[in-house]
């Protein structure tokens, strides 16, 4: 395997499944476990026809909310860590919240997994939601109502990041976030330690995602409404949380 970089202080977003016919409605539980090359994943699957996708950091008072456990639980039907962050929590790469820039595109080189090449950003605007490569959202400029810059993508244009061997050794618990089509969004977490190739692979050949991006390693985590409280870890920055829509 080509040499894989270790990352910053690290920060990841999502759980997903493709479910054949994207039917969830507000009130079903959108995540399944799911196996892939023999090992165990979590997908949860969200239209956005009846779902609603939002980025959260910071409360009104100014405090992080750092936990997804934490997040606002009204029709909350999961939340992940959304992307990279430094010691202070504050995003290391893009973020926008509501329309608002809190973090600017960051476009330099590096160490660590976010600068491995190319790295991308996961955004929605106006119901419609994208992965694309850093290069190219940079070109396109879109103003989104929520943006995460994390790195690197696992699959861009229908093909598998050629960094990554089909298994290598540098296994995590890992979380990441990949795009059906602008309506479906699939957020997977790994039930165990795999290799970048392995979770890269279910996004493309098992999800069937054409552009996928990972969100972070070895402090993912996944809350299920639901569940008890039982992250337990050291605060997170940016968190994704994914709700049913109010009939």
């Amino acid at each position: 395997m080509r040499r894989m970089i270790t990352t910053f202080r690290r920060f990841s977003i999502a759980s997903y499944l493709i479910l054949s016919s994207f039917d969830a409605s507000a009130g079903d539980a959108p995540c399944q476990t799911r196996q892939f090359e023999g090992q165990a994943f979590t997908v949860c699957s969200v239209d956005l026809a009846s779902h609603d996708i939002r980025l959260f950091l910071k409360r009104t008072d100014g405090s992080i909310y750092g936990q997804p456990e934490a997040l606002p639980r009204d029709r909350l039907l999961f939340a992940m860590n959304a992307g990279m962050f430094g010691t202070t929590r504050m995003p290391i790469g893009l973020y926008v919240e509501k329309g608002v820039r809190v973090t600017a595109l960051n476009t330099k080189n590096g160490g660590g997994n976010f600068h491995l090449q190319p790295n991308g950003v996961f955004w929605i605007k106006d119901g419609k939601a994208a992965v694309t490569t850093t290069a190219s959202y940079a070109k396109a400029g879109p103003a989104p109502d929520f943006a995460t810059q994390s790195g690197p993508m696992l699959v861009f244009d229908g093909a598998i990041n050629p960094l990554f061997d089909a298994n290598g050794p540098s296994h995590y618990v890992r979380n990441g976030v990949g795009i059906v089509d602008a309506a479906h969004v699939v957020f997977a977490i790994s039930n165990e330690p795999v290799s970048f190739g392995v979770f890269a692979g279910l996004f493309r050949d098992d999800l069937k995602c054409p552009n996928a991006l990972y969100l972070d390693g070895s402090v993912s985590h996944l809350f299920q409404a639901g569940q008890s409280d039982g992250y337990g870890g050291n605060d997170l920055g940016p968190l994704i949380g994914v709700y049913g829509r109010a009939p």
